[in-house]
């Protein structure tokens, strides 16, 4: 392990970059993080932390002379979010990416790490999702996903591009999202008692927040040997067997109402395990996790931890 490295993390102030950044520096690395702070700034002062306020569209803000390796968590999150404003999502999701690769290369960044979705895939009709499948993404924030991917892979021969299609990310994060079906579901039986679920059928991947960050560490040390498109997520559930889960753990109802949304999907994480990771969490850790913060007084359910009402009150109130 290079404990001189310096790893640039775009997003770093979001939900996975507060669990992921400390990481990085528990190892000795010097890390600066680039973030708008539109949902503000949970990452502790660190000596070997540089924590910007800038917007990844803004190139020139943006510092990478020295850095070794980049990891791109920057983006407009969600398919609500980046319906918002489509021009907005473009910009953040596509062309930054374009001026980040670029700058990066000219920089001569020796590895970048790219955190991509798994909903790049759009609706399936195969019961495994493997990464050779074409791509049909539907909404905005799928399409600058895709967009972004083609560009870094283009520049791979230039630079080590590691490609990441997360699950649905759960769990705990000092940034915390309350928007993400997990920590959604057990949030609702927390506060209300009551859990709804829209179809329940619909079977989606997931992705413990401890995982998925332990999954760029391994990157990093494998950045010889692991190249291109990864998927990461290991348990395939429904909704209704998550609100069940759920329901072990906290005294609620559980009610079930139609949904219009028709992605049922298990992704394939094959290519991934075959490189030497291996996943510590599990779906039921992290609704435990989170009843533990809520019962303690250290969670409570907070407008900024949703992303699409927060961006609505906050980040448009002047549009």
């Amino acid at each position: 392990m290079n404990k001189s490295l310096h790893i640039l993390v775009t997003g770093g102030c979001g939900y996975k970059g507060t669990v992921l950044v400390p990481k990085l520096l528990a190892r000795g690395y010097k890390v600066t993080v680039v973030d708008t702070q539109w949902f503000g700034n949970f990452l502790e002062p660190h000596k070997n932390l540089n924590i910007l306020k800038a917007d990844v569209r803004n190139i020139e803000t943006v510092p990478m002379q020295g850095v070794d390796i980049v990891i791109h968590l920057a983006s407009v999150a969600n398919d609500p979010c980046g319906d918002l404003d489509p021009k907005l999502t473009w910009e953040i999701g596509a062309l930054s990416t374009m001026q980040l690769a670029d700058k990066a290369v000219r920089n001569i960044v020796k590895q970048f790490i790219y955190a991509s979705s798994g909903s790049v895939y759009g609706v399936k009709e195969e019961g495994q999702i493997t990464e050779d499948l074409e791509l049909k993404p539907i909404s905005e924030y799928n399409k600058t996903k895709m967009v972004a991917e083609r560009v870094l892979l283009s520049y791979s021969d230039k630079m080590v591009v590691q490609v990441i299609r997360p699950a649905t990310v759960c769990g705990c994060s000092p940034r915390m999202r309350l928007d993400v079906s997990v920590n959604m579901l057990t949030m609702q039986a927390l506060t209300n008692g009551l859990i709804t679920v829209f179809g329940g059928n619909q079977t989606r991947p997931n992705i413990h927040i401890d995982d998925i960050t332990d999954v760029y560490l391994h990157l990093i040390d494998h950045k010889d040997s692991i190249q291109g498109v990864y998927n990461a997520g290991f348990e395939n559930i429904s909704i209704l067997d998550i609100a069940n889960m759920v329901a072990k753990h906290v005294p609620t109802e559980i009610s079930v109402t139609e949904s219009n949304d028709p992605r049922s999907y298990r992704v394939n994480s094959d290519k991934l395990l075959a490189t030497g990771f291996a996943p510590k969490k599990t779906v039921e850790n992290a609704i435990m996790e989170i009843c533990e913060r809520y019962n303690q007084g250290a969670l409570k359910n907070e407008d900024r931890f949703h992303n699409l009402k927060w961006m609505q009150a906050e980040v448009f109130k002047t549009s």
